[in-house]
């Protein structure tokens, strides 16, 4: 660098060290001399008897030839002024050179120069093509497409802690097997209770009770989910209510000691009793697992009503209830809110002024409001949406199995397909309570509550739905049927031996007593417990014995599929066996569950719009 800097380097000029090179239009080093050096005494003599010229010397050319300017580059004219700038500095000082002026001089022209190569080579290289107009398009598009998705999943997720939150949920011990997201039925306890909670509903009556299960619906949904079936149980049904082992809030187990005889409703909130307790006070009534519960107070009926955008309600004539607060015309009218509560509470504007005419109206309010939810306008609306979805999780409480807004939500898509005209409501037949002078209390109507109740527990449809069986499941229920088809002995001519094969004593002496005193079969006995417990009552006999098979069946409500007939022929005098099992409840309740509902259950189909009365 000193050497260029100088503008030589011993006998080389720095300028030739430099040529042009015509492929690629730069300039390159020159090749590196050879590496040794003849000696001089060694040089070849030139034409005229001097010397060779030095290497990096230039040379005249050739006789006859015009001699080529080597091409001058910027960085030799720099270098030049440095050097004559150093030489004129120099001169100034005393005529010596300063050599750091020099280099700096140098230096800056070195720079000046690579800026002007640079200034070519970029010249010479092609430009950086600019991005299109569509490419800009995707770019921007994929960035906002990125950022709303981002958007979107932050939203969900804090909709879903939103909801979560809003969820009560209560431990009720071990559920049920089956139900929600299997392959079986479902059933689930709504409750309604009458808990005096939240602004403005003190008024209502007892505001320091703590709840009765006031309204209480069991929502059985078919295995095959096409259809369901809503039943009213009425707050006033004379039943027992079980011992029930509830959660504290320290996490201990307290056994709440079961009653006899008792109402309906004071399985929920009394003696520290909770939902749970209603739920296995419903197991015991109609020998049905219940798999959940979803319990709501006042608040409840008026945010929902509120959020769906009120519930159309038809009525046969004005009403004007002080008690309740309801007044309406005739007609058609849409309540919501505080109209709402008032309109499923009232007591004193429908029927004869009592519970069960009361349950008539919740039912077709039940009805409108389903048929409002599963409306296009709601379901399509996000606002109302999201309002429902608020008003609900902040409004019911549900237990820990389907606590969390994952398992509503996968809760509802199991029963998003059910059609309203599927869906039809009932009450559990009950008559007046004969044990009462003033009539205050009800109790079940046999058979007819008998036979509700081993029609769910069968998974009969209350509705008019077609169900898709296989042929080989046809075939058996075909066979079995023919069974029952044929003449029928005299009920003097039956002989049987009864034996007890469920879980309740004495079942087969009463059975017994009842068949001789009031069904005249007296060629009838005792034959004790049954080897074995069976869960399905069963009629063994032989060929022969089939009219009076038949008869029995007729008698006991036998189901085609108890009659198990034998190989052989029974002798003379040898009975028929008939085993009872766990679905055999007591004597003169048919055990099996009819192929259509008992007449006069006053059914409700939730497609149906039908004006109080």
């Amino acid at each position: 660098m000193d050497a260029q800097s100088r503008g030589r380097a011993g006998d080389i000029d720095p300028a030739d060290q430099w040529v042009f090179d015509p492929e690629t239009g730069d300039y390159k080093l020159r090749p590196a001399a050879p590496a040794a050096r003849p000696s001089p005494s060694s040089r070849p003599s030139s034409p005229s008897g001097g010397a060779a010229p030095r290497a990096g010397r230039r040379t005249a050319p050739p006789q006859g030839e015009v001699p080529r300017q080597r091409r001058r580059r910027p960085e030799d004219a720099a270098r030049s002024s440095a050097a004559e700038d150093g030489t004129r500095n120099g001169a100034a000082d005393g005529g010596k050179p300063d050599g750091r002026a020099a280099a700096r001089k140098a230096a800056g022209g070195r720079a000046a120069a690579r800026q002007a190569a640079g200034g070519r080579a970029a010249s010479r290289r092609k430009a950086r093509p600019k991005k299109s107009t569509k490419k800009k398009v995707l770019l921007w598009t994929g960035g906002v497409t990125a950022f709303l998705v981002t958007g979107t999943a932050v939203a969900a997720y804090l909709a879903y802690e939103h909801f979560n939150a809003n969820i009560d949920t209560v431990d009720v011990g071990n559920a049920a097997e089956g139900g929600f997201g299997s392959d079986g039925p479902l059933n689930i306890l709504l409750i309604g209770t009458d808990k005096r909670t939240g602004e403005g509903n003190k008024g209502y009556g007892d505001n320091d009770s703590p709840g009765h299960a006031d309204t209480t619906f069991l929502f059985h949904v078919s295995a095959d989910r096409t259809n369901a079936t809503v039943m009213s149980i009425p707050r006033d049904l004379i039943t027992d209510v079980p011992d029930c082992p509830t959660k504290q809030e320290d996490g201990t187990t307290e056994v709440v000691p079961g009653q006899q005889n008792v109402r309906f409703n004071t399985s929920l909130g009394q003696a520290g009793r909770d939902p749970g307790c209603t739920m296995r006070t419903v197991k015991e009534l109609t020998g049905l697992d219940v798999h959940h519960f979803m319990m709501a107070d006042f608040n409840a009926v008026k945010t929902l009503t509120t959020a769906v955008g009120g519930v159309p309600v038809c009525l046969e004539k004005p009403v004007d209830d002080p008690k309740s607060h309801l007044k309406l015309p005739a007609g058609e009218s849409t309540v919501e809110g505080e109209q709402a509560l008032a309109f499923v509470r009232t007591r004193g504007s429908f029927g004869n002024k009592g519970d069960l005419d009361r349950i008539k109206v919740q039912q077709q309010f039940l009805s409108s409001m389903i048929r409002q939810f599963k409306s296009n306008d709601t379901l399509t609306d996000p606002g109302k949406l999201w309002d429902l979805a608020n008003a609900a999780t902040k409004a019911l409480t549900v237990d820990t199995g389907i606590g969390t807004i994952k398992k509503l939500s996968a809760l509802g898509r199991e029963l998003s397909g059910i059609k309203t005209k599927n869906i039809s409501f009932l009450t559990v037949p009950v008559r007046d309570n004969p044990a009462e002078k003033i009539k205050a209390t009800v109790v079940l109507e046999q058979p007819k509550a008998s036979q509700v109740f081993a029609m769910l527990r069968e998974d009969v449809s209350f509705t008019e739905v077609e169900k898709k069986e296989k042929a080989a499941k046809d075939k058996a229920k075909k066979e079995q049927e023919a069974l029952l088809k044929g003449e029928r002995a005299a009920a003097s001519d039956v002989r049987v031996e009864v034996l007890n094969g469920g879980e309740i004593a004495g079942a087969a002496q009463t059975t017994l007593t009842w068949l001789q005193n009031t069904q005249s079969v007296l060629k009838s006995s005792n034959g004790g417990n049954a080897p074995e417990l069976l869960d399905k009552t069963t009629l063994e006999y032989g060929p022969n014995q089939a009219d009076q098979a038949r008869k029995l069946a007729d008698i006991m409500g036998l189901p085609a599929s108890a009659l198990k007939p034998g190989a052989e022929d029974a002798g003379p005098m040898e009975p028929m066996v008939l085993t009872l099992g766990a679905d055999f409840e007591e004597a003169g309740v048919p055990i099996a569950a009819p192929s259509k509902a008992p007449e006069d259950l006053g059914k409700v189909e939730a497609d149906e719009k039908i004006c109080a009365k």
